[in-house]
């Protein structure tokens, strides 16, 4: 298994069960939904699916709800071939009957806050323009590098903080919708402010569920308020399509980084996505460009990296996660594991960086801790440990939610134990069954003593030699 997790988009060229179950034994970790396509019946399909399948084949599989957000796109329209020189006109309301090269978009109000020289980019970028002129019906873009214009395409104007709320009626009915499907995690778009994700977090709430909220970081203005929104959110999605197109595509790397290291000292998994390996949407090899972006996604210390049109859409789904668990399995070999980190400001905190640092002065082969929310393996992944984590948990949810995070490893047993003694020898005679552990090797534990409240990991144990020779005889023990 890899340390840095992987999530694969699913979509029409992934919708058949057949090729679910294989990407799932290929190493897919979460499976994103993207609510921008797609109805609730065709969503309602692959849950199922991808549930039954993760039983079958006892694997730790989150589904991630990436919810479409308040994204400017080109209303419906004739397809427009634009090239250089060419005016386009944006307008206000629908454009006359007949009009050439005239388009309107479903947020009109943005344009109020362009002005001359301005530039407008669609399509992803693919098609850019400057503003000409305005007037109180329209404005007109001249086009500096051009292509085909279709219905849906995304607009990007230069606009900062857009009096708009990042949840719409259709997000709040697919929110809804989520939760009565069991989602695992919620992506929200075009996040600018903490108070995006406490909207959606009041919306969650309301339907009498938690789901953790990952704040996709898209706009300059999210970068702008990003120690707020960290403090908010429950994990980062650093969606670099539509940042790239506001900040410049020379910007990002940088921007990844930081974003990363900050996310890290809070404890926060942290995604990576767009256009990882875009060029096996029609071919069988990637780029050694891509390549390279995967690896220094590797590096930076990303939870998990993600593919989306080339799953969705592309004619070589299996091959690009065969080579992007191929390029984060070389690139591992040369992560500089363990990060101190030196903020403990409560018991959990400073329980999961001892037990790191215990790891890190004593051979053992993992650490196990026993957790019911998932917060405490969230502290011991953020130190990034050179072994394994492994996440015993009784709470199905829990479990499927850290299928998300670097290097932890979730197991499900069937209940929670008052006494630690008899969860960790249940633990072991699990794991030894299905060579989750090697029965000779000693580990570390993280477990509450004497409580099944969640928030009370209060020990630190070694199971070294003597302890597994007790457990061992404890486990196999004849039945009288």
């Amino acid at each position: 298994m890899t340390r840095t997790k992987i999530i694969a988009t699913l979509g029409p060229a992934t919708a058949d069960k057949a090729i679910i179950e294989r990407l799932i034994l290929l190493g897919v970790n979460v499976f994103r939904l993207n609510f921008s396509h797609g109805d609730h019946a065709f969503h309602a399909k692959l849950i199922k699916d991808v549930r039954r399948l993760a039983e079958q084949l006892d694997r730790p599989i989150a589904l991630l709800q990436d919810i479409s957000g308040p994204k400017i796109r080109v209303k419906p329209m004739e397809p427009v071939q634009l090239i250089e020189n060419n005016l386009l006109c944006i307008w206000r309301k629908n454009p006359p009957k007949g009009a050439r090269n005239c388009i309107s978009i479903n947020y009109p109000k943005i344009l109020d806050g362009v002005s001359v020289g301005d530039q407008v980019y669609f399509a992803d970028g693919t098609i850019r323009s400057t503003v000409e002129s305005m007037d109180s019906d329209k404005v007109t873009v001249k086009i500096l590098i051009g292509g085909k214009l279709t219905t849906g395409k995304g607009v990007n104007l230069p606009v900062g903080q857009i009096k708009m709320s990042a949840i719409t009626q259709k997000d709040k009915k697919d929110i809804k919708f989520g939760i009565s499907q069991k989602i695992d995690l919620i992506a929200l778009s075009f996040v600018q402010s903490a108070d995006d994700i406490r909207e959606a977090k009041k919306l969650i709430k309301a339907a009498g569920e938690y789901v953790p909220v990952f704040a996709k970081i898209e706009k300059s203005s999210a970068l702008e308020n990003i120690e707020d929104i960290i403090s908010e959110a429950d994990g980062l999605m650093i969606a670099r399509g539509d940042l790239g197109v506001e900040m410049g595509p020379y910007a990002i790397p940088v921007i990844q980084k930081q974003v990363i290291a900050k996310a890290r000292e809070k404890g926060l998994p942290v995604i990576i996505a767009t256009q990882m390996l875009m060029s096996m949407v029609s071919s069988p090899y990637p780029t050694r460009a891509e390549v390279s972006d995967i690896a220094n996604a590797v590096l930076d210390g990303a939870d998990a990296v993600m593919l989306s049109d080339e799953t969705t859409v592309g004619d070589f789904p299996e091959e690009a996660v065969k080579v992007i668990s191929a390029t984060i399995t070389e690139t591992e070999k040369y992560y500089p594991k363990y990060h101190e980190v030196v903020e403990m400001r409560d018991n959990r905190k400073a329980i999961a960086a001892a037990a790191v640092a215990l790891s890190q002065r004593i051979e053992v082969s993992a650490i196990v801790t026993f957790t019911e929310t998932g917060l405490t393996a969230l502290m011991i992944a953020r130190q990034r440990p050179k072994v394994g984590i492994i996440a015993v948990t009784s709470n199905e949810k829990t479990y499927r939610r850290l299928a998300v995070v670097w290097g932890v490893e979730p197991v499900l047993v069937d209940r929670k134990y008052e006494d630690s003694d008899k969860a960790i020898l249940n633990f072991y005679k699990r794991a030894v069954k299905q060579k989750i552990i090697n029965p000779e090797e000693q580990f570390v534990v993280t477990i509450s003593r004497h409580s099944i409240k969640t928030g009370t990991t209060n020990v630190i144990q070694l199971v070294d030699k003597q302890s597994i020779k007790e457990l061992q005889s404890l486990a196999y023990k004849p039945k009288n």
